[in-house]
Parts: C-alpha cells; sequence; structure tokens
C-alpha cells in the first residue's frame, strides 16, 4: 500500500510540475506602478490570493460599465497583461485579471480545485465592485486559463464567452502525448462546462499550434451553437498575429451580446 501511495503522490506532483510551471516566470516589481491599478486580494484555503482591477476608460462608481475575468496561461502571470490588454480599457471594458494560488505574489499551491475556488472569490468580488455592471461581465480563458474559466460556466455564466488556444481537456491533452487520461488529476474539462452554455462565444485558435491543437479549437466552438471559430494562421503564444482582425472580433461579440453599445467606426 506504502508503494502505491508514493506513486501515485509521484505522479500527481509530476503531473502539477508539468501543467503549472509557476517557478518559470517572475513577477514584474514595474507592473505595480500602472496607472489605476487595483490590486484586490482574494482569501482562500490556500491563503491570500492576487487579482488587479483596472478600470474601463469612463467607467467608475458612479458609471458602473461590462467588465471582463481574464485567466491566463499555464507560464504566465497577470503582471503580462494590463498592456496586452489595453484595447478592452479602451472599447470602456474594465480589467480582471485573475491570479493562480502559488504563482507570482499569491501565496498557495495550484491545482484545478483551488484555482476553481479562487475565481469563484473573485467572481464574488466583481460581483461587490461597485464601478462594475455584474450585468454585463465577459470571461476570457487564454490556454490553461480557458480550463480555469470553464469551472464557472455552469453556475456563474457571463454575458459573453472568449476561448483562446485552449484544451478541450487536460486528459485530452495528455492523451495525445500517450499519457493514460486515469493518471490526469487535474483535468479542467473545458468541453464538458460547454455542455449547458449556449451564450455568445468567440473561439481563436493558431493553425500552427503545436501545443494545443488546432482540433480542440474546432471542437469548443462546434460544442456551442452559433459559436464563432476564428483559425489564424500563428502557433500557440503568437497569437493575436500582428495586423489581424482580434480585437475588432472581441468588439463585434461584446456588441452582439449586449455588452457594448455599437462598435466604432
Amino acid at each position: 500500500m506504502g508503494v502505491i501511495v508514493a506513486l501515485v503522490f509521484g505522479v500527481t506532483r509530476l503531473q502539477r510540475a508539468m501543467l503549472f510551471p509557476r517557478d518559470m516566470v517572475r513577477p514584474d516589481p514595474a507592473v505595480l506602478d500602472t496607472p489605476d491599478l487595483e490590486r484586490w486580494w482574494l482569501e482562500t484555503s490556500e491563503g491570500r490570493v492576487e487579482a488587479f482591477f483596472l478600470p474601463g476608460d469612463g467607467v467608475g462608481a458612479d458609471a458602473p460599465g461590462p467588465a471582463v475575468i481574464f485567466a491566463h496561461g499555464k507560464d504566465e502571470l497577470i503582471d503580462l497583461w494590463p498592456r496586452m490588454l489595453a484595447p478592452y480599457r479602451r472599447m470602456g471594458v474594465s480589467l480582471v485579471l485573475a491570479e493562480y494560488p502559488g504563482y507570482g505574489r499569491s501565496e498557495g499551491s495550484p491545482s484545478e480545485a483551488s484555482i476553481a475556488e479562487t475565481l469563484a472569490a473573485l467572481h464574488r468580488r466583481v460581483r461587490e465592485e461597485p464601478a462594475i455592471d455584474a450585468d454585463r461581465l465577459v470571461y476570457h480563458g487564454r490556454s490553461l486559463g480557458g480550463g480555469a474559466i470553464g469551472t464557472l460556466l455552469p453556475e456563474r455564466p457571463p454575458a459573453a464567452l472568449v476561448l483562446e488556444s485552449t484544451f478541450t481537456s487536460v486528459p485530452d491533452v495528455a492523451a495525445e502525448m500517450h499519457v493514460p487520461r486515469f493518471l490526469i488529476v487535474d483535468r479542467f474539462e473545458t468541453l464538458e462546462a460547454l455542455s449547458g452554455w449556449r451564450g455568445p462565444t468567440l473561439v481563436f485558435h493558431g493553425t500552427r499550434d503545436q501545443v494545443i491543437p488546432t482540433a480542440h479549437g474546432r471542437r469548443l466552438a462546434a460544442a456551442v451553437p452559433g459559436a464563432a471559430l476564428v483559425l489564424y494562421a500563428c502557433g500557440h503564444n503568437d497569437l493575436p498575429p500582428p495586423g489581424s482582425d482580434y480585437w475588432a472580433r472581441i468588439e463585434r461579440l461584446l456588441v452582439e451580446a449586449g455588452v457594448l453599445g455599437a462598435a466604432r467606426r
């Protein structure tokens, strides 16, 4: 029995080291000087976990507006995203950047359960924020973040959903690498999470993605009636490609979902 327990523990530890390579990235102290950035600290069973809030243009407690909860990839931090996602703010959409337990300045250890708990706590915090109109909440998940966002979908549906370079599930990715499905502890069943979702959805994927094959994006889009699938000639980490219609597509989705007014010309 002791050997079996040790084996299971070892496999779980190895899987989490591969899925959550948090030691590969370091916090950027300079990001804390970003104008208008507000740091939120979420109390979870893993300890205090950080999130960033950056209000959209023209948004405030006296003029609440829409917001996007963004969940990043496995070897990234929220520090990378205030500048990259600035177009959301220019649309008048506030940014809520979700960190994972054990990443960056946050306490605890990452797992599917701890990330799901953190995102649920963040969702509660968002609904308490006077500057956010909680009826116009958008979810945007990139890579692992798509699986993380999937944990919110069944019980906390948004007004619109964006998935980018996301897998159908971690076991599906493992199987493509000839790793037995039963060894996967943190499963992030994104495709299953979409089974009851019928809202406005936009799926981005690269046709040259060698990390998460394009077939995953196709299956995710096919699971949601009316979902838009946008494929770019790029890989996993160079999406969106320069000069693409990426942000125009997102703005169109938000207009069609009623999150924004008419798109600007």
